[in-house]
């Protein structure tokens, strides 16, 4: 990947500074007082720790979070754009990998210097579950639990307990609740954000939004970029110089793992309105098809199940093909 070296000199430089200040300086960690989550980052059985004791949990459960409404709200009526940040993005900035991205220094740098990041039109999104008291919306909420246990000391470590967060689910609207008597009406005014407007769709190879389904029927037109299905950021120069080529007019919508998180932001700051909107083609088709868990779309790419990447059949919708203006998918 060719990066350019001024680029690369930024984010050493940016990178230092963060090590010197901290992410925030709005949160004194104290090592003693939140000795109980350092355990369990350690601690193999870490989930049968008591952490509605800990310190941390607290904090987190206070956190100013809009709710989906809220910040469909913020997009639709004042055209801001949304970075993501889901426990997927977290990971990776905690060095660690997950099932399509692989670790990335690189990568991790430039989604810690977008969350810190302070733009008066871009909302940067976090799960609504790192507040305790969101979990009983939840069908099963062994995973949210677990992995905001297990991550609480380094959440604290860049999160800004002091700024309002936006929703990272808005795209997540529907398979892990337990109600779903309103998903008809929220996906309505999710349908608002592309209604009448002409968008661009970057997205992996086999994630296919919208394609067997009229999740964007209410659109002006279609167009796609094409990019790989896993590891998309090892092609994220290519991406983004294909990207700056489209007309600011267009609403560019972002389905590309942590790699869309970045991406939404690089657009916004280059005078565009990105969305970061992974998964909402797939919860649209399970809320189309009432299913009670995470199943197999047989025509796109589901991460989140056994087996949700391999038998994927190929789409014979000749729009799709014509809607497609670049591939990269290396």
């Amino acid at each position: 990947m060719n990066i350019n070296i001024n680029y690369i000199l930024f984010y050493i430089l940016l990178l230092n500074v963060i090590k010197i200040f901290g992410f925030q300086n709005n949160l004194n960690i104290d090592d003693k007082k939140f000795r109980h989550c350092k355990k369990c980052i350690k601690d193999k059985n870490l989930y049968k720790h008591d952490c509605d004791k800990c310190p941390a949990s607290e904090i987190l459960d206070n956190l100013k979070i809009l709710t989906d409404d809220q910040t469909l709200d913020e997009i639709i009526n004042n055209n801001k754009s949304i970075s993501r940040f889901g426990d997927g993005e977290f990971d990776i900035m905690f060095d660690r990998k997950i099932k399509f991205q692989k670790s990335d220094k690189l990568l991790s740098k430039r989604l810690k210097s977008v969350f810190i990041s302070d733009e008066e039109n871009l909302l940067l999104g976090v799960d609504d579950s790192l507040n305790s008291s969101f979990l009983k919306n939840f069908k099963n909420p062994t995973f949210f639990v677990n992995w905001r246990n297990s991550n609480m000391y380094n959440l604290l470590k860049v999160l800004n307990v002091n700024k309002t967060y936006a929703s990272t689910r808005i795209s997540r609207f529907y398979i892990d609740y337990i109600n779903n008597d309103d998903t008809p009406e929220y996906v309505k005014k999710l349908r608002k954000v592309w209604e009448k407007k002409d968008i661009v769709i970057i997205e992996g190879e086999k994630s296919r939004l919208g394609i067997g389904n009229d999740l964007f029927n209410n659109t002006n037109s279609i167009q796609r970029i094409i990019c790989p299905s896993e590891n998309a950021f090892d092609s994220y120069d290519k991406i983004m110089e294909e990207s700056l080529k489209l007309d600011k007019n267009k609403l560019v919508l972002i389905a590309l793992g942590p790699t869309a998180t970045v991406l939404a932001y690089d657009l916004y700051k280059n005078g565009y309105q990105a969305i970061d909107i992974g998964h909402v083609d797939l919860e649209y088709e399970w809320f189309l098809r009432n299913a009670t868990r995470r199943t197999k779309i047989e025509y796109k790419y589901v991460n989140e199940i056994r087996g949700g990447n391999l038998n994927i059949q190929n789409v014979t919708d000749e729009n799709y093909f014509k809607q497609i203006i670049a591939k990269i998918l290396n």
